[in-house]
């Protein structure tokens, strides 16, 4: 008789970064929702390009600085956060995980930051408010029946959210071609909540991309900077602009007194060929010239990248697409992981480069590759 040694099967390891997260997503979820989470406009270009704008920049390690404590603590309207890093407003985000948009409030609280909770949630915003009691921001759309815009704005304030984001890169949908192919819609039995009462809960019947077509009926094409006034007189709620990437625009959003401004170009979902908000970014900060803080997103995945936004003048950064891979892959738990990672990132690469706070942070810490291949070609 031989005797056999008994063999164990290591578990598989964890994600190791944020990119794996991604390839654990593709596996476990349903195609059109992978796409939709995925995708951008056309051919994608900004969507890639935004990714890549970090790679246009190097950093500049300090030496010989005490790095015994990196102290990344943020305060950013009034909110002390744990660390310069929120969670942006995603759509939909029970397709991903029962949980949803309850899982991702929960794992920003645990983290010590916040949700940017979206008007097109599968969660209400008061469940949301609800599951994680504390700071909470509302991104809200203004829509052609204003009395909606209205109702969901009175919700925010009465379930204690403190600011209003307000998307303004969607006049009219980008072309999201995946979304078409897909026939997009969401599954049986979930429906944008917020919406419950309201009106169209759920998406209009039609051919290709059902969402494209619930924007086309319900978003103002016609709405201009009258809107932003608009928003600040129904609300005591501080009021950010999602969705500026020109300095011209920049200037126009303090001069009409909102409170922050978010470079983004809605995660390349919109007008293809837009510029990479990393790069835009810098110039918007020159123009609010410290009139109201400035955060970017778009293609945030490595410690360092965060790092960068912040070099060049963003206060804070937002995630999108990364934490919904880890809610795909573990709920909460994967979300909050998700968050860890990209912490304990962003605590190393400002302790190597020398700068142990976020405010330590300043231009002088990057520079243009280009620069670089010129000097040394």
């Amino acid at each position: 008789m031989t005797d056999t040694i008994p063999t164990t099967v290591p578990a598989p390891l964890p994600p190791a970064n944020l990119e794996e997260y991604e390839a654990v997503a593709r596996a476990v979820l349903p195609r059109p929702a992978f796409d939709y989470y995925a995708g951008g406009s056309e051919d994608e270009r900004t969507l890639r390009a935004n990714r890549d704008a970090f790679g246009r920049f190097y950093l500049r390690p300090r030496v010989l600085v005490d790095v015994s404590r990196v102290d990344l603590t943020t305060e950013l309207l009034g909110e002390r956060l744990s660390m310069p890093i929120l969670l942006a407003p995603t759509a939909f985000q029970r397709m991903a995980h029962p949980d949803g948009e309850l899982a991702s409030a929960r794992a920003a609280r645990a983290a010590g930051t916040l949700l940017i909770a979206s008007t097109l949630a599968t969660c209400t915003v008061e469940a949301t408010c609800e599951a994680a009691p504390g700071p909470a921001w509302f991104q809200l759309y203004v829509y052609r029946d204003r009395a909606i815009t209205v109702e969901m704005v009175r919700r925010a304030e009465a379930c204690g959210c403190t600011a209003l984001v307000l998307t303004v890169t969607m006049p009219v949908l980008g072309r999201r071609e995946r979304d078409a192919r897909n026939g997009f819609q969401l599954p049986d039995g979930m429906e944008m909540a917020n919406f419950h009462g309201l009106r169209h809960a759920a998406f209009p019947d039609a051919h290709g991309s059902r969402f494209e077509a619930f924007v086309d009926s319900e978003f103002d094409r016609s709405l201009t900077w009258e809107a932003v006034a608009w928003l600040r007189s129904i609300t005591h709620l501080p009021v950010l602009l999602k969705g500026i990437v020109t300095p011209e625009d920049a200037v126009l959003a303090v001069e009409h007194g909102v409170e922050g401004v978010i470079v983004s170009n809605h995660g390349g979902r919109q007008l293809d060929g837009a510029e990479p908000t990393l790069l835009a970014l810098p110039r918007v900060v020159d123009a609010v010239a410290g009139r109201a803080p400035v955060l970017v997103d778009g293609g945030i995945r490595r410690g360092t990248d965060v790092a960068k936004a912040l070099a060049l003048g963003a206060r804070a950064v937002l995630i999108g697409r990364p934490y919904l891979w880890g809610l795909a892959a573990d709920g909460q738990a994967g979300v909050e992981r998700v968050l860890s990672l990209l912490r304990a990132e962003l605590e190393r690469a400002l302790a190597l480069l020398g700068r142990p706070t976020p405010a330590a942070l300043d231009r002088a810490a990057v520079c243009a590759a280009e620069a670089v291949r010129d000097v040394h070609p």
